[in-house]
């Protein structure tokens, strides 16, 4: 089953992006491993929203 990226989903994997390059730009790697958790729970999140999404989608289309 190909499950269509949401908008929502995008604006997830964006931020995730954004913070992935923030982290690699660290000296200090304590806080570029916290910004790289923050990325990876963004991605799940994208992952989630996805599914849930597209959830939703299949039951309005299914009330028709």
């Amino acid at each position: 089953m190909m499950v269509q990226i949401s908008q929502r989903a995008k604006a997830y994997l964006e931020t995730a992006r954004t913070l992935l390059r923030a982290a690699q730009t660290m000296t200090d790697s304590a806080i570029a491993s916290q910004i790289k958790a923050l990325a990876d729970e963004y991605e799940r999140r994208a992952d989630k929203a996805s599914y849930v999404d597209a959830a939703k989608a299949f039951a309005k289309s299914a009330e028709r």
